[in-house]
């Protein structure tokens, strides 16, 4: 990572989770105000954040680096306005899945087309996943063919998005 810029394209988290490292060591103030800038800018320059918390450009560069090595930061990632990608139609959609099915089901979740974001969860249903597809039709095509095709999905339930907003980030 260099030591003035913060981007890492590819910095992404893996579909695939990895084993959960060792337990992170705790969390003081200026470690949760760097998560604060971080999570509004990704891009931040050490500098800029050394700035911000009131530490030297080496005790910001090292604390990262420790919030890095201890999966506290999983990566860094661009903010995608969906419709001007290309991707007009977004939707969460409810899965109720077979019991002990969920490490198959995110599996084959993972490898879906606009795929954004896969959550196990309790309630009324299992899994909640949102999907970025170019328009309705692509949208109904995926719930239809692709998700309800997966033999361990025994339902599931489409709602459209019809605005979002990122909540804490700075859109530039």
């Amino acid at each position: 990572m260099p030591e003035e810029q913060m981007a890492n394209p590819g910095g992404q988290p893996s579909a695939t989770p990895a084993p959960a490292p060792p337990a992170a060591r705790p969390l003081d103030q200026i470690d949760r105000a760097i998560l604060r800038l971080l999570r509004t800018d990704g891009r931040a320059s050490i500098r800029s954040v050394a700035e911000q918390v009131h530490v030297s450009r080496a005790n910001a560069y090292a604390r990262i680096n420790r919030l890095l090595d201890d999966g506290v930061i999983r990566g860094f990632s661009a903010l995608v306005d969906q419709e001007r990608a290309g991707q007009g139609a977004s939707a969460y959609i409810t899965l109720k899945i077979v019991q002990n099915s969920w490490r198959t089901v995110r599996k084959q979740l993972t490898t879906l087309p606009g795929a954004a974001h896969i959550a196990l969860v309790s309630g009324d249903f299992d899994v909640l996943l949102l999907v970025h597809t170019k328009d309705n039709r692509e949208l109904r095509e995926l719930v239809l063919t692709r998700i309800q095709s997966i033999p361990e999905v025994l339902s599931t339930r489409t709602l459209l998005v019809f605005e979002e907003t990122d909540l804490g980030v700075e859109e530039g």
